[in-house]
């Protein structure tokens, strides 16, 4: 076939396929004025723009997000902070799905409806079956807010745990729970070789997340050393002490509990810090309790200690 005709200006070629207006600022993804949209949250009725998520391990939905059905659906009645919620398009009706649009409706819980692709995209790729939460940032407190409220007790029983190599955010959850049932007024981690307030650590805590304080701190042997003279007794668990955990030195006082990770227990630095090392005493078959399991048996010797 001939090509166009000198002379007619290209008029007889196909024309090009615009790319279209160049999209606005705040609905590009790698644009700060996007950020900033997505820190106030969407407005009511709106969709996240094309190719938006968060930042993600690779490996699924990152540790903000809570996908599929029982999940989000327990999740949800475990009053977990919601500042997200999606359900696909096209969804296929089942109970827990009707049981989470209940729950919804009750709650005065908005539900963004996106396309399957679209959720695909925001949870990386995470087997979401067409439902997904997405938790705010949690808002840690400052080490001076959960010691002031400890030493503020009328029966000076303040009590703090502190979390030394706590990875695994089901076994924070766990001890965020367990403090809180036995009457402990903070828990303190580290930012660094320390698992955070993800969605799992919500969920272990059954709550208790939004009812006690968590505090961040940059250095917990810095945080030691700042309780410690604000009048606090550290105790740490080693599961070698000779000090059996019902005969904590000051235990009617203030007092922090400082719990180890599972393996290799408290660091060096850590111990130097603690007036006194105590142990949960257990048959020598068995070599060591799971962290959170270590920390509620602690906790309540505490408690009833202190009568």
């Amino acid at each position: 076939m001939a090509g166009p005709k000198k002379g007619t200006g290209g008029k007889g070629r196909r024309r090009l396929t615009g790319r279209g207006p160049t999209p606005k600022a705040e609905d590009r993804t790698y644009h700060k004025a996007y950020r900033a949209k997505q820190d106030q949250g969407p407005r009511k009725g709106t969709r996240p723009p094309h190719g938006a998520k968060p930042s993600s391990t690779g490996r699924g939905a990152a540790p903000d997000w809570v996908v599929g059905r029982n999940p989000v659906l327990e999740a949800l009645q475990a009053n977990l902070p919601v500042r997200r919620a999606y359900v696909a398009e096209g969804s296929e009706h089942d109970d827990r799905l009707r049981e989470i649009f209940k729950y919804a409706a009750e709650h005065s819980l908005s539900l963004l409806q996106v396309p399957r692709q679209e959720l695909d995209k925001l949870t990386d790729g995470a087997v979401h079956q067409g439902v997904a939460l997405q938790l705010p940032p949690y808002e840690y407190a400052d080490i001076d807010e959960v010691a002031t409220k400890a030493l503020g007790r009328d029966d000076n029983h303040g009590l703090l745990v502190a979390c030394d190599g706590i990875t695994d955010p089901h076994n924070l959850g766990a001890i965020i729970r367990s403090a809180a049932a036995f009457g402990a007024d903070g828990v303190i981690i580290p930012e660094r070789r320390s698992a955070s307030l993800t969605a799992s650590a919500w969920k272990a805590s059954a709550g208790a997340a939004a009812r006690l304080r968590v505090a961040k701190v940059t250095n917990l042997n810095r945080g030691l050393e700042r309780l410690a003279k604000a009048g606090f007794v550290i105790a740490g668990l080693a599961g070698e002490a000779d000090t059996d955990i019902a005969g904590i030195p000051g235990v009617n006082g203030p007092l922090v509990l400082v719990v180890g990770s599972e393996g290799a227990g408290l660091s060096r630095m850590v111990r130097e810090h603690c007036d006194v090392l105590v142990s949960i005493p257990i048959t020598s078959e068995v070599e060591s309790l799971n962290a959170s399991v270590a920390t509620a048996i602690a906790l309540y010797e505490v408690s009833r200690a202190r009568g």
